[in-house]
């Protein structure tokens, strides 16, 4: 008898602990999420990263000064500090997008067959993660100069040594160049899971190779002959139409919604208007893109008479939100899509290019026309104005002051409004527009952003010998292709 109720005492104990397990389960998570849900996330996180205009994640319409801020002036005098805005945007490419895509990548490489793939479409997908990790860590080197790369995201590896910009932005061109071999148009990929262009691996080739020319443009003063050959095999395969622009479409309910809305709509807050020193110069050349960019400001309460005008901000200083131009409407709509390549970029990378003495095809002159009208046409819907705009001496390549950089340069900088961080790094490349910090900023105008402070804490010794490689963790150490 005893024997009998032991059992039975054994057997309700292990149902009983059977049952208790069974309430620790997750039943509403996936115990493995897809690699292409992954991709899906990352893809996402990078879009937002790249055009949020919250000041604590992207501060650079600031630092090219397109916008100026109202009432809180801290980033536009360059206080990258008080806000731990280098911390927030390492974080961001490196946990919420370099981190998703490696998993994607993995997830991929062990699952893909399951998914139903054929070994193409596997490979497409493979080629397509490829890409937009050497996106993001481009992004990082032309933030940063020297990040983590050969111990990046490794596991078990918590202090990673920080590894050589250049070395490391070389390495990614000859990945990029690997990834590109790997395409093959006629398969599909992501299908409905790439917000970007919904699987088609044609377009997805046509930026690769635009980025390829990028960075490859980016290395012209620093390894001209690397340059050179990265730029010329890109070159005629690169973006050149509006319809190919490396875009992703916001949806009209949150959370998938335009960070642009989400802070200047959602938020409730004026917090920003355009900045003097670009509306001053729109205004200058009657650029016909300004009501598309801007709002106009009754100017009554300022010169006492009634009239209608785009009026910037005075950078740097603080701000009557009522008395200067906001960003035009259409951009703070929940749905206005982001770019991180368009045509128009791509335009002017072939100007520079022909007057760096690359064999890229056409003139600069043509280059440049063809860069503006690229742009009108996708902030216009058409090329009204185009060619009056273009006959005007301050505009035309043939007359514009100054030398092909500036000419460029500042063309590029209107060109690519909304498009902080690439304004930003075409000003540190070429030095135009010319750009000056206000009377009271921190320091002058930001060539880098400096190491997360928890980098500095935490991984005090890779951070130290960091600084030491790049020449001081300050926001004017010019990076290793910023020669000039």
């Amino acid at each position: 008898m005893k024997k009998i109720l032991s059992f039975f005492l054994v057997v309700l104990l292990f149902a009983s602990c059977t049952k208790l397990e069974d309430l620790n389960k997750n039943i509403k998570d996936p115990p493995k999420v897809p690699g292409e849900t992954l991709f899906t996330a990352a893809q996402k996180r990078l879009f937002d990263q790249m055009v949020t205009p919250n000041v604590n994640l992207n501060i650079w319409r600031m630092f090219v000064q397109q916008w100026t801020e109202t009432t809180y002036t801290d980033e536009s005098n360059y206080d990258i500090i008080t806000r731990p805005i280098p911390g927030d945007h390492w974080n961001q490419l490196y946990v919420a997008v370099l981190k998703n895509l490696d998993e994607s990548s993995k997830v991929l490489t062990a699952t893909g067959n399951l998914a139903g793939d054929n070994k193409a479409v596997l490979t497409n997908k493979l080629a397509i993660v490829e890409v937009m990790t050497v996106y993001s860590y481009s992004i990082l080197v032309e933030t940063f100069g020297n990040v983590p790369y050969t111990q990046a995201l490794k596991t078990g590896v918590l202090l990673p040594k920080y590894d050589d910009g250049l070395t490391v932005y070389k390495d990614l061109i000859t990945r990029l160049n690997a990834a590109i071999a790997q395409m093959d148009q006629s398969q599909g990929s992501f299908g409905m899971a790439d917000n970007m262009y919904h699987g088609d691996v044609a377009k997805w080739y046509m930026f690769a190779n635009s980025l390829k020319m990028r960075m490859g443009m980016l290395l012209s003063d620093v390894e001209p002959t690397l340059a050179k050959t990265t730029v010329e095999a890109a070159a005629p395969f690169v973006i050149l139409s509006n319809g190919d622009n490396a875009s992703l479409a916001y949806q009209a309910a949150q959370p998938n919604d335009n960070p642009v809305y989400e802070n200047l709509v959602a938020s409730g807050r004026n917090d920003f208007v355009g900045a003097n020193t670009f509306i001053d110069k729109m205004n200058s050349l009657n650029d016909p893109r300004l009501p598309y960019f801007f709002t106009q400001v009754d100017t009554s309460t300022v010169i006492g008479t009634h009239k209608l005008a785009y009026v910037g901000g005075i950078y740097g200083a603080s701000n009557d939100f009522t008395q200067y131009s906001h960003v035009a409407d259409q951009i703070k709509l929940p749905t206005f899509e982001a770019l991180i390549f368009d045509a128009e970029e791509s335009e002017f990378l072939l100007a520079e290019g022909v007057e760096r003495g690359f064999s890229v095809g056409g003139t600069a002159a043509s280059h440049y026309t063809t860069a503006i009208t690229r742009s009108l046409e996708y902030w216009k819907g058409d090329t009204l104005g185009l060619h009056a705009y273009l006959a005007q001496p301050t505009v035309a390549y043939a007359s514009a002051t100054g030398t092909w950089k500036q000419k460029i340069g500042e063309q590029k900088w209107i060109g690519l409004y909304t498009r902080g961080f690439e304004a930003w790094t075409t000003w540190r490349m070429l030095d135009f527009p010319t750009l000056v910090a206000p009377p009271d900023a921190k320091s002058e105008i930001p060539v880098r952003l400096t190491y997360p402070v928890v980098e500095q804490t935490l991984n005090a010794a890779n951070f130290g010998a960091a600084a030491t490689a790049i020449g001081g963790d300050a926001v004017t150490t010019k990076l290793f292709w910023d020669k000039y």
